[in-house]
């Protein structure tokens, strides 16, 4: 079986890098359209990646909501982090306008960072300066309707507990924002693809599941830390029933 696993991680590298090249010129003319317009433009080439290179490898997404979701409000999803695979998986997720917030270290990759930094919102937690900018970018495209997606465990959890620790950031936001929070809970990425060796990837099913929304209207900045510890609980749960 490794040496099966390892063959189908191959191929589907590759697909992904194809995929990619084949559609990077079209990225390069959405950048001209501006940080706004053309990011969204360049969100939808990533769907149109998402989708064909899901179906190439075998792995079928499937969505499940807890509650019926508006796609038309602007909110801030926060969502569990175990795999790369992870990253695919954004596109497929949200369908919607959004900016992911991801790492300052990705946009440093040839033809791929091209794509990353004018779809996301890009971070350097290191810089004390780099992460005050980012938030502000964030709440200029919260203001422009566009919602946006943290990874509030900041990196991989690679311990044995559902969820790290979270950060503040996307609470505090939320908050001094006014936009509700939304927990999605990505269940089978690191089935799919162990983040220890990426020359284990699998086929099959990859749930994305949708919590109901957390809504933060009268919220102050002294309850940053009690609305934080209340997502926590609520995904932690999710994950243990669904697991």
């Amino acid at each position: 079986m490794k040496g099966l696993k390892a063959v189908y991680s191959v191929y589907a590298g590759v697909v992904f890098v194809l995929i990619m090249l084949i559609l990077f010129p079209f990225s390069i003319i959405a950048s001209f359209f501006g940080r706004i317009r053309g990011g969204n433009l360049i969100m939808g080439l990533c769907r149109i990646w998402a989708d064909s290179w899901f179906f190439l490898v075998g792995i079928r997404v499937k969505k499940i909501y807890e509650t019926p979701h508006n796609k038309k409000t602007a909110c801030i999803f926060v969502s569990n982090h175990k795999s790369y695979l992870d990253a695919a998986i954004i596109p497929k997720a949200f369908r919607q306008p959004i900016r992911p917030l991801g790492k300052v270290e990705m946009s440093r990759i040839p033809v791929f960072g091209f794509m990353y930094r004018n779809a996301i919102v890009t971070v350097d937690r290191s810089s004390p300066a780099h992460r005050a900018k980012s938030v502000l970018i964030l709440k200029s495209l919260i203001k422009k309707g566009i919602s946006v997606l943290v990874f509030p465990e900041g990196t991989f959890n690679m311990t044995e507990k559902p969820l790290k620790e979270f950060y503040e950031g996307a609470f505090r936001v939320a908050i001094e924002t006014q936009t509700p929070i939304k927990p999605v809970i990505f269940l089978d990425s690191y089935r799919r693809m162990p983040y220890e060796n990426l020359f284990r990837m699998t086929p099959g099913r990859c749930r994305i599941l949708y919590l109901e929304e957390i809504q933060v209207e009268g919220l102050t900045t002294a309850d940053v830390t009690a609305l934080k510890e209340k997502v926590y609980g609520i995904m932690e749960k999710a994950l243990k029933e669904r697991e």
